[in-house]
C-alpha cells in the first residue's frame, strides 16, 4: 500500500521558525524531529507528503525542509489569515513569487478565503488570492485552496479565470459544493475531520466525492482522527483517513490508497 498526505505543516517540526500557531503546536512534542516524522509515516506506508507553506518565511521553510529527502515535496502558499500582511507589499509579494520556481515545489497555497475567523479584512483576502491564482496560472502549477464559509465570494473569482487546476483543502461543506467542485475538476482534500464528523449530510458528501477527485490528506498537526483525537497529528495518521474513508464507502482499502495516491500524483505533477 502507498499513500499520499497532500497536505501537512511538518516543515517547523522541532524548530523555531515557520508558521506560528503551527510550531507552537509541534513544540508540545519536543522529542519529535522532522526525520522521525518522516520515518513514521513511511512505516505507516505513507511514501510521500506535500509541506504546505502558509506565509513567506514558512513556505521558504518548506522549501528548505523538502531539497534532501525522498517522497516531500513544497507548496508555497499565503494563508487567508495572513492576508492583510500581504496585501499591497510589492517587495513582500514579489519575493514570495521568486519562491514559485525553487526544486521541488509542487503547487501554490494554501491560498483562499476565510470567512469563519476573518483574521484578515476579506478586501484582502480576495487581493491575495487573486495574486496566486495567477502566480499558478504563469507558472502551469496546482493550487490547494483554502475556502472556509464564503464559497459565495470564491466561486465567482474562480470562474473568473480558465485554467486552474486545484483541490479544496480539508473539505467540510455541502454537498452541492463539492459536486460544484467537481464539475470543475477540482479534487477534494479530506482529513481526520471525516471521522469525527457526526451529521448526515458530511457523511454522505465523503461517500459520494468521485473516486477520481479524492486525496488523502492530515493538515498535521492539526485536524487528529479518530482513534487519536487529542494528540498532534502526523502524516502517518493518513492511514486512518484512508481506512475511515474505505469503510464508508464500501471500498477496499488497497484500491482506495491506490487511487488516491495516483490522483495526487497526476495533480501535483510527481
Amino acid at each position: 500500500m502507498d499513500l499520499f498526505d497532500t497536505h501537512c505543516h511538518i516543515q517547523s517540526v522541532g524548530l523555531s521558525e515557520g508558521e506560528r500557531s503551527t510550531r507552537e503546536l509541534w513544540a508540545k512534542k519536543p522529542e519529535l524531529s522532522l526525520d522521525q516524522v518522516v520515518k513514521s509515516a513511511q512505516d505507516n506506508k505513507v511514501q510521500q507528503m506535500i509541506c504546505v507553506g502558509c506565509d513567506l518565511e514558512d513556505s521558504k521553510l518548506a522549501i528548505k525542509q523538502v531539497q534532501n529527502r525522498g517522497g516531500l515535496y513544497a507548496s508555497i502558499g499565503l494563508h487567508p489569515h495572513e492576508a492583510q500582511r500581504y496585501a499591497g507589499q510589492k517587495e513582500a509579494l514579489d519575493a514570495f513569487a521568486g519562491l514559485v520556481s525553487r526544486p521541488k515545489v509542487v503547487a501554490v497555497g494554501e491560498c483562499g478565503l476565510d470567512y469563519f475567523y476573518e483574521h484578515s479584512p476579506r478586501e484582502a483576502q480576495i487581493a491575495v488570492l487573486k495574486f496566486q491564482l495567477e502566480l499558478a496560472l504563469k507558472h502551469d502549477l496546482p493550487l490547494i485552496f483554502h475556502v472556509r464559509e464564503a464559497f459565495d465570494d470564491f466561486w465567482p473569482i474562480f470562474e473568473s479565470y480558465q485554467g486552474i487546476r486545484g483541490v479544496l483543502h480539508s473539505f467540510t461543506d455541502s454537498v452541492e459544493n463539492m459536486q460544484k467542485a467537481t464539475e470543475y475538476g477540482l479534487f477534494i482534500g479530506v482529513n481526520g475531520i471525516a471521522t469525527f464528523a457526526k451529521e448526515e449530510e458530511k457523511r454522505v458528501m465523503y461517500r459520494t466525492i468521485p473516486q477520481h477527485l479524492l486525496l488523502l490528506e492530515t493538515d498535521a498537526p492539526f485536524l487528529t482522527p479518530v482513534p487519536f483525537r487529542g494528540k498532534v497529528n502526523e502524516p502517518k495518521h493518513t492511514r486512518e483517513v484512508a481506512a475511515f474513508l474505505a469503510e464508508l464507502r464500501q471500498e477496499p482499502l488497497e484500491a482506495l490508497a491506490a487511487a488516491t495516491t495516483a490522483n495526487a500524483k497526476k495533480l501535483f505533477n510527481v
